[in-house]
């Protein structure tokens, strides 16, 4: 179901900052968010390819299927973390919007900043912790307990690059109204 546009959310499909460099900064992050929704795509390609592979090897040839369940795993992970700025940026995340029609468009603005601040805060947090468990799975050398045993540091590292992804948004988002701009 469509619905009416939030109030005070622009959709335009130029900046919406008045600030030069905080128009530069979405610029940049926009166009990286874009180059990420095609690798993702491409990746999830991958990943239907590779499990349709699996499932007709297993069924017709009883091939055995030790990479593929593991290597579709690791793409899609790769697309789902890589492309949650693109997602915070459309502001497409599930949001309870209950109280949109009751408060006044300077609540909502607020609102929608506070929520931008404590969903910043979670996920710094959540980055920092996904780059050390990075870190860790490099520097241990740890693999997956399969039979293929590829490195986990690509998931955790595709997870931690995709969480400062969205942390960026996130903190553009932030800084937009504080810099005289409109929302997106």
């Amino acid at each position: 179901m469509m619905r009416d546009p939030i109030p005070g959310r622009d959709n335009a499909a130029e900046p919406a900052a008045s600030n030069a460099l905080v128009a530069a900064l979405e610029r940049a992050l926009e166009r990286l968010n874009n180059i990420v929704l095609v690798f993702a795509a491409l990746a999830l390609i991958a990943a239907c390819a590779i499990l349709s592979y699996s499932v007709v090897g297993r069924a017709l040839f009883q091939m055995a299927n030790y990479w593929q369940d593991e290597a579709a795993v690791f793409l899609l992970v790769g697309a789902t973390f890589m492309t949650a700025a693109y997602v915070q940026a459309k502001r497409g995340h599930v949001s309870i919007e209950a109280f949109v029609g009751l408060l006044s468009p300077l609540a909502n603005r607020i609102r929608l900043w506070l929520v931008d601040v404590a969903s910043f805060l979670f996920c710094a947090f959540f980055t920092w912790k996904s780059w050390t468990l990075a870190q860790e799975a490099y520097v241990d050398g740890q693999v997956s307990n399969s039979m293929w045993s590829p490195p986990l540091a690509i998931p955790y590292g595709l997870m931690a690059c995709g969480m400062t992804l969205l942390c960026l948004q996130l903190l553009l988002q932030i800084i937009m109204p504080l810099a005289g701009s409109s929302r997106r």
